[in-house]
């Protein structure tokens, strides 16, 4: 009995602040980004789910970009991208004692999600129109010359290493968080729920808690982003080799 008592306690002390489309788009994110990587590794025999997974990766970045105007509170760009000033003060605050922490993402972290989104979305773009110049070539390639193409495939390599560069800063923080900052970062992205002393102390859990995850919404974008998608790769020159 003692045990239910203090599981239903540190539940009731959590506070939901990401809402289930985040945090599904967050790990199938990550999923299709190591998918990426290894059917890239594994070479032209695994060149489909590579598409695949840049299929993955272009409709999950775009939804989570229309989320950042039309989801939940702490979704939403206008929440968490903050100006210099505000970055610099709250950098300032992580090197002594004053640290506070946030309920979304702090001033950094929303700007790194925002840089990651970005990369990811020109990294899948660009693998549209990209090709290996031997027999693999993007499901796009046909609209766009010999010579453009070539250009893409460039920054479609070039953004990778960016992108691993990024990735690797943002796990390397969010292990940082929970060494030195005692703020743990990773259980609130899988239950959604933040324990109250990860959240700002001026807020209390009633003001700073989302009512819901608004799960329909996000269900009509991602039905109709997939059907753009569909209808632009199912029309397009390769089309016959890059089927769903």
């Amino acid at each position: 009995m003692p045990n239910i008592v203090e599981a239903d306690r540190s539940s009731a002390e959590r506070t939901l602040i990401w809402d289930l489309p985040v945090r599904v788009t967050h790990w199938l994110l990550v999923a299709a980004v190591c998918g990426s990587y290894v059917t890239h590794t594994l070479g032209s025999n695994y060149f489909r789910y590579h598409v695949w997974c840049g299929y993955l990766t272009l409709l999950l970045v775009t939804a989570r970009l229309l989320w950042g105007f039309a989801g939940t509170r702490y979704a939403r760009f206008t929440q968490f991208l903050r100006g210099p000033a505000a970055v610099l003060r709250y950098a300032r605050s992580l090197l002594g004692s004053g640290h506070e922490p946030h309920a979304g993402h702090n001033p950094l972290g929303g700007w790194m999600a925002a840089l990651l989104l970005v990369g990811l979305l020109a990294q899948a773009s660009s693998g549209l129109f990209a090709n290996d110049q031997i027999a693999d070539s993007g499901p796009l390639f046909g609209y766009v010359s010999s010579a453009l193409s070539d250009r893409l495939t460039t920054w479609h390599r070039k953004l990778f290493d960016v992108l691993w560069v990024l990735l690797s800063v943002h796990v390397l923080a969010v292990l940082g968080y929970r060494l030195f900052k005692k703020e743990d970062l990773i259980t609130p992205m899988l239950s959604g729920r933040k324990a109250r002393e990860n959240l700002p102390r001026s807020d209390s859990k009633v003001t700073a808690a989302i009512a819901g995850s608004r799960v329909w919404l996000w269900l009509a974008i991602l039905a109709l982003l997939s059907g753009a998608l569909y209808l632009t790769i199912s029309n397009a020159p390769e089309a016959s080799l890059f089927t769903f």
